[in-house]
């Protein structure tokens, strides 16, 4: 597979890793900027196979990412527990049905929702810029992972950042606590998506293996910056993150 590769297609998938995995260690949204590369890169390949390897690779980072935050953040292991067995589920779901449902049939419902949910949040500064806990705890959080890993298994782009701002708006938790219980939810639906994809041999191990340090690498340094830099950087990178996708699906549905 890598022998076909140009220098130049490495140069830019190792690049392509390195900001997905820093961008969704912060914010989510890492498959928004890996996934569309790797469809690209790999046009022979099936939707699910390229899937497949994506997940392959971000599980990497997403592991990463977490890592770092647990090291430095007290976070709800309640919450956490619950809605990452819970999306593993969904994930486990939405990954076996894959094959059978276009993305074409869900992109003009993604998109209306993250237009109204770019516009609430750029008019709400307060919102996520600090921890309002609401009395909603692990029964609700695991509702919430079912319903979001259904999705990531399904499609997947965009994923940790519907888990932040679920996590900010049913949880009440801020931006940057959020995205670090986003990144343990994450590696449960990609480890979900994995059991599915990996016997049914739609995996690219070569393209994993060169991808997925790199994915690591901008895991590592995304976590260690928005920790460093708290709830308002990781607020600024989540609606960038919004509108780029909001421009790409314009495109694609143009």
């Amino acid at each position: 597979m890598l022998h076909d590769l140009t220098a130049l297609t490495v140069f830019i998938c190792v690049v392509v890793a390195f900001t997905a995995g820093f961008v969704d260690a912060v914010a989510g949204g890492g498959g928004l900027i890996q996934l569309p590369v790797m469809l690209m890169v790999f046009p022979g390949s099936s939707i699910a196979t390229v899937s497949g390897t994506n997940k392959s690779i971000s599980i990497v980072g997403t592991s990463g990412a977490a890592a770092t935050y647990a090291k430095r953040l007290p976070l709800d292991r309640r919450v956490i527990t619950s809605m990452a067995v819970c999306a593993f589920v969904g994930s486990a779901v939405g990954a076996s049905l894959i094959t059978h449902v276009s993305r074409a049939d869900f992109e003009p419902i993604l998109l209306v929702v993250l237009l109204c949910v770019s516009v609430f949040t750029i008019m709400r500064p307060e919102f996520g810029a600090i921890a309002k806990h609401t009395q909603r705890g692990p029964f609700t959080a695991g509702l919430l992972g079912i319903g979001i890993g259904f999705y990531d298994g399904i499609l997947g782009p965009g994923t940790g950042m519907f888990l932040v701002l679920g996590l900010i708006a049913v949880i009440g938790h801020d931006f940057l606590a959020s995205s670090a219980i986003a990144k343990f939810v994450n590696v449960a639906t990609n480890l979900a998506a994995l059991c599915v994809f990996i016997p049914s041999h739609n995996v690219m191990w070569s393209v994993t293996l060169l991808m997925a340090p790199a994915n690591l690498v901008g895991g590592l340094i995304g976590a260690r910056t928005a920790l460093n830099r708290g709830s308002v950087f990781v607020r600024a990178i989540f609606i960038a993150v919004q509108i780029a996708m909001v421009v790409r699906l314009l495109v694609t549905l143009h």
